[in-house]
């Protein structure tokens, strides 16, 4: 969402991803956009693309510069410990919403919390409340884990929780992914865009190792691992996925990694799955990889 107007003691052109909970200013979305290597670079373009005079770099102490490592090392410690005080979702409100969705793919990557912090987002409202929440580990790829998403759940009903925001991300998710492994070879990987798209794409086809980067912007910004040879981009069947599988798509051309893309009937691969069954959508999957 993209202010446009001054509210709250907060300035105009400000944006707010309310699937990550991210927020920024134009700035930084060109610098996303351009993969630039420093703010430097990023406000050169700018200068270039609008014809005036060079902007000037403001400096930032090296307080601040603390401050704000501290305050990310700080939401990276509390995404652990939330995952860590989650349990298995078999038997859960968790694995009722993943199955009403069609998805039998699980793994350790999920887990469930039957009272996960919440802020109301009833804006007549600030006090705080609790709310049971799919947990899903977010790591790097050496397998740390550097975040954990959310998805609140209604108890009643098995179903995401009606709330303005019931999908947020505590930690790091820059570059880094939720992953699921199989038996399948080390070398291929399928990379999708939501958490509910990777793992309809999973359940149909339980052989290969997934990475959900959770929301199209992330997954223009996926860092491959190492050991990947070829990568199949999963993405929804929007504009914004058509554009984030084509920045990365990009980047793995760079590094010299086979890139294939996988795009749904519908408007995504979960939508496909509740469409088609776990094995219609598997002979679609598997008819796209070979074509």
């Amino acid at each position: 969402m993209i202010r446009l107007h001054a509210q709250d003691g907060r300035k105009a052109g400000g944006w707010t991803d309310y699937a990550t909970g991210e927020f920024g200013d134009l700035i930084d979305l060109l610098h996303a956009k351009l993969g630039s290597s420093s703010l430097r670079d990023t406000l050169h373009e700018a200068q270039q693309f609008l014809g005036t005079p060079s902007l000037t770099v403001p400096q930032v102490s090296k307080k601040v510069c603390r401050d704000a490592g501290a305050a990310n090392t700080k939401r990276i410690a509390l995404a652990r410990r939330l995952f860590a005080s989650g349990k298995p979702v078999f038997g859960t409100t968790a694995a009722i919403y993943l199955r009403r969705r069609g998805i039998a793919r699980f793994g350790p990557a999920l887990r469930f919390h039957p009272r996960v912090y919440l802020r109301g987002d009833d804006r007549t409202s600030d006090h705080p409340r609790h709310s049971p929440a799919l947990l899903a580990k977010i790591t790097d790829n050496q397998g740390n884990i550097t975040g954990c998403a959310r998805t609140y759940l209604d108890p009643a009903t098995g179903r995401i929780a009606v709330l303005r925001n019931p999908k947020r991300i505590l930690g790091q998710l820059h570059g880094n992914a939720v992953r699921f492994w199989s038996r399948s070879k080390p070398a291929d990987l399928i990379v999708g865009e939501g958490l509910e798209n990777t793992l309809s794409v999973g359940t149909a086809l339980p052989e290969f190792n997934l990475a959900s980067c959770l929301t199209a912007t992330h997954l223009s910004l996926f860092i491959p691992p190492s050991v990947i040879k070829r990568i199949w981009i999963a993405r929804d069947n929007d504009v914004a996925g058509e554009r984030a599988a084509q920045t990365l798509a990009s980047k793995l051309g760079s590094l010299g990694i086979e890139c294939r893309h996988l795009v749904p009937k519908h408007g995504d691969f979960n939508e496909d799955l509740l469409a088609f069954g776990k094995g219609g959508l598997r002979n679609v999957l598997l008819a796209a990889m070979r074509g």
